[in-house]
């Protein structure tokens, strides 16, 4: 019997996907190395199930989303010169988020939050297909005018996908074709470069088989050929490269994986990414190492994220999983309050990290999309008939290898606490299939264990480990991933100072440790040097996550030798903990330092 996955890959090649169908994943195309599992198919716990939880519980389920968002489509009021945040709303990506949610949680509250927020959306457009905030003469010019109506056609056709619902699909199609309609007829019919209008317009064609809408958002700025320095603003900059990479899993070709692969070797080999894993300045890619100010934009982050997880899935490659890992702990999580309730907009490695006030606007909507998506960048489903653990967190997933094998798999592990992770395999029946693990490249000695007996082979990080065996219900397997303190270097602004990391966890010094305020702590933070002979035992620590932990250390005051003992006593925390205000610290010997291991002289994957 033909595999299902070379099936559908088939349908979707050649274009016969029959009207109405619920996709509940984005079919594998030949170019792919790995397949994201279906949301409703994975339960996430630990410090990601968490986030999941509280982004669910404590932030999107407590707003007034009638007032905050939707009151604001009924009325139709904003002008193009509308102050922040009033010209935009940002409903099209809580939609997107909240069909996520619901798709994966099936949270009954969820889901009728889901059906509300597109209910009465619906019940706002026009006759002549409008959906928006703006008034009559500034619809579709007025920049975030037509920012928010791509991300809604983006929405739409999400819960159409996972729900089945044609009522989203039609009111997406009836936007897309005012889009369409209005610019052609004022004579500007193309949009080049808007945030998201090539994917949203690349998701209706994939929806509807309809190649109107493919060919707008390819031909409108030559998205086949879109090559340009890596500089700028990154979200918009990234929401281009993932247009190609959507392209690219409609019609594979090599040149369409070239920008996406600049950025990453700008990032590994040309200090594009932070110690966080963050990668702005501002809103605009930045290779100083820069600390204090706007830096770790939400909405690039969550880009990021994204940008790595459909690469993976592309090329098959770790290093991709290795920098999502550092992004998703520290950069992503960094973002929002330990108890979910509000987040940032901007993640400083220095100084104070102001919280966002509003729930609308790009950052809080973009961050909530992202939380959703981490249930489908843990296991992936590979072109070779197996499965792939990317990401380390207690969870189980089921997982369809082929249309006669099933799999049921769950980690047991405390990860970010420690390395050791235990993976119970149950197929359906006895059968041989590889099993990939992520080696992070941290992690200089790995081993892995089958039911109780080590593996022989050598387990190289930085890369995936591969088992390929004659897997039966009840099968084990120990990763066991020892993590220990480790100082890396900084570069060029950071040069001489050092960061302190633990696994994928980076830490930071919350100052009110230290004697003074204003200035003069400021002061002391960047004058202090760290005692590394002195980092102890991590201790449990409860600022970020209710199992977390934090790192004891001595240090020498500014001015004090280091040939006396060292006279302060201090506890770095994750970087998440929202009194954070130093990363980078001096020691009597930076050249100690470990270079980060994220950093390559030139990148694997440029």
């Amino acid at each position: 019997m033909m595999n299902l996955n070379r099936l559908l890959r088939m349908l979707l090649t050649v274009g016969c996907v029959m009207a109405g169908m619920i996709f509940l994943q984005r079919p594998a195309s030949a170019g792919d190395h790995l397949s994201p599992i279906e949301p409703s198919k994975v339960k996430v716990g630990g410090e990601i199930g968490r986030r999941i939880d509280i982004t669910i519980n404590k932030n999107l389920l407590d707003i007034d989303v009638d007032k905050a968002f939707l009151d604001r489509f009924r009325q139709k009021k904003a002008v193009a010169k509308s102050s922040h945040p009033e010209r935009y709303v940002g409903l099209g990506k809580l939609i997107d988020a909240t069909v996520s949610f619901a798709a994966y949680s099936k949270d009954p509250r969820v889901v009728k939050l889901k059906d509300h927020l597109i209910s009465a959306l619906i019940k706002t457009q026009l006759p002549d297909g409008y959906m928006g905030i703006f008034q009559p003469e500034h619809r579709v010019f007025a920049y975030w005018d037509l920012h928010e109506m791509v991300y809604l056609i983006h929405g739409l056709v999400a819960d159409y996908e996972h729900f089945g619902n044609k009522a989203s699909l039609e009111s997406a199609r009836r936007l897309g074709d005012y889009i369409i309609e209005r610019r052609a007829a004022t004579g500007k019919p193309r949009l080049v470069g808007k945030l998201n209008t090539e994917r949203a317009f690349i998701k209706l064609y994939q929806a509807t088989r309809e190649k109107k809408y493919l060919d707008y958002a390819v031909d409108g700025m030559d998205l086949r050929n879109w090559r340009q320095p890596i500089r700028g603003h990154v979200y918009t900059f990234l929401n281009v490269c993932m247009a190609q990479l959507d392209l690219y899993n409609i019609a594979p070709d090599e040149k369409l994986l070239r920008q996406s692969k600049k950025v990453m070797n700008y990032l590994t080999a040309h200090d594009g990414l932070l110690v966080d894993g963050a990668c702005t300045h501002g809103e605009g890619f930045d290779n100083h190492q820069k600390t204090a100010g706007n830096l770790s934009e939400t909405c690039a982050t969550a880009y990021l994220i994204r940008l790595l997880h459909t690469m993976l899935c592309i090329e098959g490659k770790s290093t991709y999983g290795d920098v999502m890992e550092r992004v998703i702990y520290n950069a992503l999580f960094s973002a929002q309050l330990p108890d979910g309730r509000r987040l940032r907009y901007f993640t400083p490695l220095e100084g104070k990290r102001p919280v966002y006030q509003w729930d609308t606007y790009c950052c809080p909507n973009n961050f909530r999309r992202i939380i959703a998506e981490l249930p489908q960048m843990i296991y992936y489903r590979s072109s070779d008939g197996g499965l792939t653990v990317n990401l380390y967190t207690a969870s189980s997933a089921d997982v369809a290898l082929d249309e006669e094998l099933t799999l049921k798999v769950r980690q047991e592990t405390d990860y970010p606490n420690s390395g050791k992770v235990t993976i119970r395999l149950d197929p359906s029946r006895p059968s041989e299939f590889p099993l990939r693990l992520r080696i992070p490249a941290w992690c200089k000695k790995a081993s892995v264990a089958v039911n109780g007996k080590p593996l022989d082979r050598p387990v190289q990080r930085g890369t995936f480990y591969t088992i390929k065996r004659q897997w039966k219900p009840g099968d084990r397997v120990q990763l066991d991933m020892p993590m220990t303190w480790r100082l890396v270097r900084g570069r060029k602004l950071q040069k001489g100072r050092v960061a302190v990391m633990r696994g994928p966890m980076l830490y930071c010094l919350d100052p009110k440790q230290l004697a003074g305020n204003g200035a003069s702590v400021a002061k002391e933070m960047k004058e202090l040097r760290l005692d590394p002979r002195t980092l102890g035992n991590p201790v449990h620590d409860t600022t970020v996550r209710p199992d977390g932990l934090a790192c004891p250390v001595r240090a020498w005051s500014p001015g004090r030798s280091a040939t006396e003992s060292p006279d302060m006593k201090l506890l770095l925390t994750e970087f998440a903990d929202p009194g954070g205000e130093a990363t980078y610290f001096l020691v009597p010997d930076a050249t100690s330092a470990v270079e980060d291991e994220l950093i390559h002289g030139e990148s694997p994957d440029r």
